[in-house]
């Protein structure tokens, strides 16, 4: 199906433009949230009548979006979630947490503006971009991490993936497995015991 763009719509084409695309996506997006009309002299007729009009909201919506954009770029949100030592999360992190998280920080955003290809699953500082308009993308980093601690150390850029408090114990603990079976301690008792057992 053919249909004209009201708006740019990424990676489809820029507003006014006539492009084809597959009836379906047509219909249940493009349609159906006013993003585009369909290609027949009718609807040109009424696009060249509206484009003036289409513009200058474009342009103030891309304004608003701007200083919303401003706001938010290179903003970092943290969201805590358990996970096991090497850093798997039990679950994932999804757009929606995400939106929760701005929202906590009093920022609106909706699900259509982040781009998130798949759920976060690992512990670490991930990278996304939110299209707060379909001309403006900021990039953001969401940090995910067991706790506000690790979330600070994540963000300082410490490799959080072996942690010192356990490489400290297991030292200790071979330290201590070490003094119990040295066998060269045992073999500089046992003559002194038997001297001493001679007198």
């Amino acid at each position: 199906m053919e249909v004209i763009l009201l708006e740019r719509v990424a990676k489809l084409g820029q507003m006014g433009e006539v492009v084809r695309v597959r009836d379906g996506y047509a219909r249940n997006f493009l349609l159906k949230r006013n993003k585009a009309l369909r290609a027949t002299a009718d609807n040109r007729a009424k696009f060249d009548g509206m484009k003036a009009e289409l513009e200058a909201r474009n342009l103030q919506a891309k304004g608003e979006a701007t200083k919303v954009a401003e706001k938010i770029d290179g903003r970092n949100v943290v969201v805590l979630r358990q996970a096991s030592e090497t850093g798997q999360l039990f679950g994932s992190v999804t757009v929606r947490d995400i939106i929760a998280s701005f929202e906590a920080d009093g920022v609106a955003i909706s699900r259509s503006q982040v781009m998130l290809d798949a759920p976060i699953k690992t512990i670490g500082k991930h990278n996304i971009a939110i299209a707060v308009h379909p001309e403006v993308e900021v990039a953001v980093s969401v940090t995910v991490a067991r706790s506000a601690d690790e979330a600070e150390r994540i963000k300082r850029g410490e490799d959080i993936s072996s942690r010192q408090e356990d490489q400290d114990a297991a030292a200790e603990a071979l330290a201590a497995a070490g003094e119990f079976f040295d066998p060269e301690a045992r073999r500089d008792d046992e003559p002194q015991e038997e001297a001493a057992s001679d007198k």
